[in-house]
């Protein structure tokens, strides 16, 4: 197996070297590797994630117990229990891990595609096609599926990886990669094509983020602290989004029951999720808000409210001026009271973080109005903000939701991690 070297194991010329020469020495053999990538056809790259999801299946047993080590390191950090569930592996998720894989596999392969093709009347044949960015460092934090995740969809779309995993999950990180590797190995490729920083200096984040011209984009995915440093120190292009503070309206002409399942779901079905409600409007002429209130309090959720959303229930305790622009990501949620959408509208522009927003509402106007203003990456209408998935959205796994506006926005897969060029196909023309 082609194990990474690790801080421990490294020769004594890898741990003399400066950040910035590391960073570089990864980036010159994953570029060189991202060029053997750019030749395979759609066939070749199916066979070498095939290959690798083969690979994670085999390495079960030592995936399994660098994962152990890293638990018990976390237990001994004190991490609390939702990051050590984020972090922990067995064998039926580690199996998903090697199925999403090969699902990634299976995914249309964007690179080729002719975006448009015209002929000038001169002549020239002009086709904008799609290509691979190549080179993409992502920066990530505790989860240990997103190296297997992050790789997958790069190679699918012919871009070579730079990984720079948490120290949380630096074992498991490095036996997944380590698989993937070795099945891209078995069928002719280069390792380098998925690499994994080996060292967990931070020096390491600020050299990839100043890399420019090595590391063609870079792809933070983690807290809140970790992608404004990206965002504010990056010389690289950034495919990112800071918080996911989800707002939900429950518009005048909503059919309460919708609002009661929708709201429900859209905060606690999964609470520690970028696409979680964290700030629910209720329509003042909306006559079941106190039922929407209720649901929730009723559910485990704690609600803090302004004053007209006590009012409701007494259980709703005062909110601050804080809560409206804060990601719990827990059962908790802010609730306001709004006279009507033009005052929703208002609010979600002044504290939304751009990722998704949703309305409920029966009327058809209400609604392409709440689209067409509403300046989110995902914007919904009548269903809850947890569908905020490339899964749900069809695009199999996602590098991300990005929540800028250049380039790709809400979930990022494929096709988000291309760009394209200009073919131009003449027969001797010289311009005038």
């Amino acid at each position: 197996m082609n194990v990474q070297t690790t801080p421990a194991d490294m020769p004594a010329d890898m741990v003399a070297e400066s950040p910035e020469a590391l960073v570089a020495r990864l980036a010159r053999d994953g570029r060189a590797a991202q060029r053997v990538l750019a030749r395979l056809s759609d066939a070749q790259k199916a066979e070498a994630l095939r290959a690798a999801a083969a690979a994670l299946r085999l390495a079960q047993p030592a995936i399994l117990e660098a994962n152990a080590r890293d638990l018990a390191a976390g237990e001994a950090k004190g991490l609390s229990g939702a990051m050590l569930d984020r972090l922990r592996l067995d064998a039926t998720r580690l199996a998903g891990v090697a199925d999403a894989v090969e699902q990634v596999a299976a995914l249309p392969d964007p690179v080729g595609q002719v975006i448009e093709a015209t002929e000038r009347p001169n002549g020239l044949k002009l086709s904008r096609v799609r290509i691979p960015i190549g080179l993409i460092g992502i920066i990530y934090e505790s989860r240990p599926n997103v190296t297997a995740d992050a790789a997958a969809l790069c190679l699918r779309s012919g871009n070579a990886v730079l990984l720079r995993g948490g120290s949380e999950a630096l074992h498991s990180n490095g036996a997944i990669r380590a698989a993937l590797a070795e099945g891209l190995e078995n069928v002719g490729l280069p390792a380098a094509a998925i690499q994994l920083v080996p060292t967990q200096d931070r020096a390491v984040v600020g050299a990839m983020l100043t890399a420019a011209g090595l590391i063609d984009m870079i792809v933070p995915r983690g807290g809140k602290s970790l992608v404004a440093r990206v965002q504010a120190d990056a010389r690289v292009p950034v495919l990112a989004h800071l918080d996911g503070i989800c707002h939900t309206y429950v518009h005048a002409a909503a059919d309460p029951e919708m609002a009661r399942k929708v709201t429900l779901n859209a905060k606690m079905r999964r609470t520690g999720i970028c696409g979680a409600m964290e700030t629910l409007l209720l329509d003042t002429q909306f006559p079941e808000s106190a039922s929407v209130v209720a649901g929730l309090l009723d559910a485990g959720c704690e609600l803090r409210g302004d004053a007209r959303a006590q009012a409701l229930d007494p259980r709703v305790l005062p909110a601050s001026e804080e809560d409206w622009d804060t990601e719990y990501l827990d059962a908790v949620l802010s609730v306001a009271v709004v006279d009507g959408l033009d005052a929703a509208l208002e609010h979600i522009a002044a504290h939304s973080s751009h990722h998704t927003d949703a309305i409920v509402t029966g009327d058809e106007a209400a609604a392409e109005r709440f689209l067409v203003e509403v300046d989110s990456a995902i914007v919904m209408v009548n269903a809850s903000s947890q569908f905020a998935d490339g899964g749900e959205f069809g695009l199999g796994a996602e590098i991300g939701i990005a929540t800028g506006r250049l380039h790709a926005r809400g979930p990022v897969a494929l096709e988000g991690l291309t760009t394209y060029k200009w073919q131009v196909r003449g027969s001797g023309q010289a311009r005038p």
